[in-house]
């Protein structure tokens, strides 16, 4: 098969959307498949991670509803999209976040091949969010009556496309390279750890860590929190730090791959406790992975995947003292612990990128044959 993954974020900058992109483009490419990324132009001289990318438009810089800060598609030329269209001849093109303007629709109004949508966000109910959604409804389904099938990395991931259309809409989860994160032979820190990794902006809860582990911390004077990741509110949660008086709390900013390995590897807990805008738990499948347990925020996403025994990790961020009581059961209960590292090790497997692609390979072979399309 010929397919088109389509990205209207810039593919050059990390976030979760480019990441899962890059992997489906990386396991399809295995499979044998011809395969190439359609995205927006970066602002800025970078270096693409793939050579098989297609430019369209330009991206230009956008604030979401989840006060993340993101480079977005901007208009592309008409003309040019379909020539692109009319060279590379697509059987798939595969339209990752559909609703967000305007890259998938200039692209799906000029396709005749099979169209796929995925949807990964959840919008919350905020003010802002509820706003962007009028603007964004209308354009959305004028978008939907070009997509021969729907797709969305969770039950809450499909919720807002759901509500705008009769068509059914496949759950398909995100995926992890398992062999990457599987365990190496690393000493668990002499230290109990608390670790995050992830951005430091307000729907991740990082503050509510911080007090959680503020009232831990007075018991247990040799508990150590580790704080990775970088954004909008680093420097608002390094003062509330020193306003608490903590112990032990370390800011490492951004870091590279190697040492979130070594860090997820050496941690007692991974703590996640973002209390809205997550369609799912990548973060979470990575702990899984590594055989750290987690501690994870009550978001619809992060419930939907942690499943069966672990529901044990999913707590409200903004009861201090329930959150405070289980990253201590998990922190010091060894058998707890041993029994959700022996759950998370099999549970994980399902994600791994291969039965994931095998899925949307799957998807992509029923949609041909049902819209008349042979490879």
């Amino acid at each position: 098969m010929k397919i088109g993954l389509v990205c209207p974020y810039n593919f050059a900058r990390g976030g979760g959307v480019q990441e899962i992109v890059l992997a489906m483009y990386k396991e399809l490419k295995l499979r044998g498949h011809q395969v190439k990324v359609i995205t927006p132009q970066p602002r800025e001289d970078v270096e693409m991670p793939i050579e098989d990318v297609l430019f369209v438009g330009a991206a230009t810089n956008f604030r979401s509803p989840t006060h993340t800060s993101l480079q977005v598609s901007a208009s592309g030329d008409g003309d040019d999209i379909a020539q692109m269209l009319k060279q590379e001849q697509f059987d798939v093109l595969h339209f990752h976040e559909p609703w967000i303007p305007v890259l998938s629709r200039q692209i799906l109004t000029r396709s005749t091949s099979v169209n796929i949508a995925t949807f990964h966000a959840v919008v919350p109910e905020t003010l802002m969010s509820r706003t962007v959604i009028k603007v964004v409804t209308p354009y959305l389904k004028s978008v939907l009556k070009y997509l021969h099938e729907l797709t969305a990395v969770s039950v809450p991931g499909s919720e807002y496309a759901a509500s705008l259309t009769d068509q059914s809409i496949r759950i398909i989860p995100n995926g992890i390279d398992l062999e990457k994160y599987k365990h190496k032979k690393v000493e668990k820190n002499h230290k109990k750890t608390i670790l995050y990794i992830g951005r430091l902006e307000r729907r991740k809860g990082v503050k509510y860590l911080l007090q959680a582990y503020d009232m831990l911390v007075q018991e247990n004077p040799e508990l150590q929190l580790i704080i990775a990741g970088d954004g909008p509110d680093r420097e608002k949660l390094e003062l509330l730090a020193e306003d608490l008086k903590l112990p032990n709390v370390s800011f490492l900013g951004y870091i590279s791959e190697e040492l979130k390995l070594q860090l997820l590897a050496e941690a007692t807990v991974f703590c996640s406790p973002a209390v809205f805008g997550e369609s799912f738990g990548i973060v979470l499948l990575e702990s899984m992975a590594t055989g750290t347990v987690c501690v994870a925020g009550n978001n619809s996403g992060y419930a939907e995947v942690m499943q069966d025994l672990g529901a044990v990790s999913i707590v409200n961020p903004h009861d201090r003292l329930e959150f405070a009581r289980r990253l201590e059961l998990l922190l010091y209960n060894e058998p707890l612990r041993n029994l959700w590292a022996d759950w998370a090790s099999d549970y994980v497997q399902q994600f791994d990128w291969p039965k994931v692609v095998d899925r949307y390979e799957e998807l992509y072979r029923e949609a041909l044959q049902q819209h008349g399309k042979s490879v």
